[in-house]
């Protein structure tokens, strides 16, 4: 491998590490285009129906902003959004002590069933359609 050849290489691991880095820093502060368009896909979540951050930013055309919906929803006024209905990879809970019994509570009352301390993604998942989704 000649000299130059290692010096691409890691150009681009050290511009995607940047990448990453600035996604998760954007993420973290609030952006009103952005949190509108993950608004709008948590609200298209039905009753009895979950989703992960992942699939919602996704499905909101902002595929690597996962932990940017996470804030969104910690942030917003509880009553605002069905925060209950996001979960992470997996169906997991990502919530913790009184606040993870609450979201599961809220998902038992609207008839998601679960595995262990994850929720049947098989059976509740919602999967979006292309018209829920983002189209800019």
């Amino acid at each position: 491998m000649r000299r130059r050849d290692r010096f691409d290489k890691r150009s681009f691991i050290l511009s995607t590490v940047q990448v990453k880095r600035r996604i998760l820093r954007d993420g973290a502060s609030p952006n009103q285009l952005r949190d509108e368009a993950f608004r709008r896909v948590v609200l298209a979540i039905p009753v009895g129906r979950v989703s992960t951050y992942g699939k919602v930013a996704a499905a909101a055309g902002y595929s690597l902003y996962h932990r940017a919906v996470a804030r969104l929803l910690r942030t917003d006024p509880p009553d605002l959004l069905p925060w209950h209905r996001v979960v992470g990879a997996g169906g997991e809970i990502k919530l913790r002590h009184e606040a993870a019994e609450e979201q599961r509570l809220r998902l038992k009352m609207e008839g998601v069933g679960f595995h262990g301390k994850r929720v049947d993604m098989d059976a509740h998942e919602h999967r979006f359609r292309m018209w829920e989704q983002k189209t800019e």
